[in-house]
């Protein structure tokens, strides 16, 4: 494990022409408000996701880079995992001598075992409590395993990975077969909860697993347990309720950055979600280079970063972590939290 940045102060940077707009705190990386695509400046290489621990080590992977970070409560970064280039090595042994090929996130199970979407590899990695990396499952691009367990699982571009918050499901947005499916840890039974193998826009109110997908992109569920869904290609927001009915709640379809209720809103690649302790949904809008928040209580979405002074530069990751909103600035390379509301 190597320290290669000491714990520091961090810069706080204000929005001084929209009052409206919160106090961001950069956590690593470039402290300007626009730093642009400035790799050099960091520390980091394309961060996209972040994920904490039981005691608050924040978890970085990154995409191009190759690398799994934690950053420390006290600021200091540690580089645990990944030799920075791409590849497919490393199972059965220590972290630090893997290598990955595209990771998208992390998510932090029960025992504080580590899944990362290693998407272009088709698989979700395992990092244990000991620090050692396995193939939990898939691993060759394809569609198998619904109804059976993780050891008969194939995915085609497994590109994001989420925990319920009771800690029993790992979902995963199987971008390229159109499905979300999870998998219950307990017994790594896996089976699909939206989409039906099949490219399209859902109609309101059919079955989930009946249903088309355009091409979901990452998805989460809120405590009531509803499944909200993030479609890139279909610039959308997309709920699964209770009851297993889809139905789309933002987004047009269409290209654009309009804030509004229901279909009055548009997206422009949405990549990633987080939801928080109220309900509320927050969206790493990529190609708008701003957060938005759908709010389920009225079911308008609004944005709540990248619209002011301070900028983001294609946004890949967001993550709800005590009562702070924490956002990998992707191409700023880059991680940035700002305080939520209380509620």
């Amino acid at each position: 494990m190597k320290k290669i940045l000491m714990a520091a102060t961090m810069m706080v940077l204000a929005t001084l022409s929209n009052a409206a707009e919160p106090v961001v705190e950069v956590l690593v990386g470039p402290r300007d408000a626009n730093p642009g695509d400035k790799v050099a400046a960091s520390k980091l290489n394309y961060p996209f996701g972040v994920d904490f621990d039981a005691v608050g080590n924040m978890i970085i992977v990154e995409y191009k880079g190759g690398r799994i970070f934690k950053r420390t409560p006290a600021g200091d970064l540690l580089h645990i995992g990944g030799l920075g280039r791409a590849g497919y090595e490393g199972d059965g042994g220590p972290v630090a001598k893997a290598s990955f090929k595209d990771m998208h996130n992390v998510a932090i199970g029960p025992s504080g075992s580590l899944f990362i979407s290693d998407h272009t590899n088709h698989a979700i990695r395992r990092v244990d409590s000991k620090g050692n990396i396995s193939t939990y499952a898939g691993g060759k691009a394809g569609f198998a395993g619904d109804g059976e367990t993780v050891k008969h699982a194939k995915f085609n571009m497994a590109i994001s990975v989420s925990i319920n918050q009771d800690k029993k499901y790992l979902l995963v947005a199987d971008i390229k077969n159109h499905r979300i499916r999870r998998i219950t840890l307990a017994s790594g039974r896996v089976e699909t909860v939206a989409g039906n193998g099949q490219r399209g826009v859902p109609v309101d109110g059919v079955n989930a697993t009946t249903a088309p997908l355009v091409d979901p992109r990452a998805a989460a569920y809120d405590a009531a347990g509803n499944l909200y869904i993030v479609e890139r290609g279909g610039n959308a927001l997309r709920v699964v309720d209770t009851e297993g009915k889809v139905r789309t709640v933002a987004g047009s379809g269409k290209k654009g950055k309009a804030d509004g209720v229901g279909q009055k809103a548009t997206l422009n690649g949405p990549k990633h979600l987080a939801i928080d302790s109220a309900g509320a949904v927050y969206i790493a809008d990529d190609n708008n280079h701003l957060v938005r928040c759908f709010d389920p209580k009225t079911g308008s979405l609004t944005t709540v970063l990248g619209g002011g002074e301070f900028k983001l530069n294609r946004p890949h990751g967001v993550q709800v972590y005590d009562n702070w909103l924490y956002i990998a600035d992707s191409w700023n390379h880059r991680i940035v939290r700002l305080k939520l509301a209380k509620k």
